[in-house]
């Protein structure tokens, strides 16, 4: 496989999030290094965090694992347990179905930077911790919904 050139990878910014959750991913933007790479078992992502972004919502995977490793920076994993401060070579992981809600979340002044690694399966579903909403994902894609399968209001 030849190596990846990081500098040709499209910059992803946002997130799929529905109103008015999509507005908390400010400052948060990712490289699909493992798409780039032609990987189809599981994912390798490249995020950014500006000063005070945060990774996602917090969520946890009922059907997929998640690691991540910081490469730059530090920043602050804040999940059921409460915070625990990362700097580069830290490395953290959420095994599928363990309802531990996770994000991290950059407190410092600088840009953090942390590779995230996740299976890939056919179908998942993601609950948020924190609001009423969790995510599914299956062929037909993303559909976001409360907890109880009903409809975000606006989103519909």
């Amino acid at each position: 496989m030849p190596k990846i050139d990081i500098a040709s990878v499209p910059l992803k910014t946002g997130s799929t999030y529905p109103e008015p959750y999509n507005a908390e991913m400010e400052g948060r933007s990712s490289l699909k290094l493992g798409d780039a790479g032609g990987l189809t078992q599981f994912g390798a992502n490249l995020v950014m965090l500006a000063p005070g972004a945060k990774s996602s919502l917090r969520h946890y995977h009922m059907e997929q694992d998640e690691f991540a490793m910081v490469t730059q920076g530090t920043c602050t994993l804040i999940d059921d347990h409460g915070e625990t401060p990362l700097s580069v070579g830290d490395c953290v992981a959420w095994p599928a179905g363990d309802a531990n809600g996770h994000h991290i979340v950059n407190t410092s002044p600088e840009e953090a930077r942390f590779l995230v690694i996740g299976t890939r399966t056919p179908t998942e579903t993601g609950y948020y911790s924190d609001i009423d909403m969790m995510v599914k994902d299956d062929a037909k894609g993303f559909a976001f919904t409360r907890k109880d399968g009903t409809p975000i209001e606006g989103n519909d």
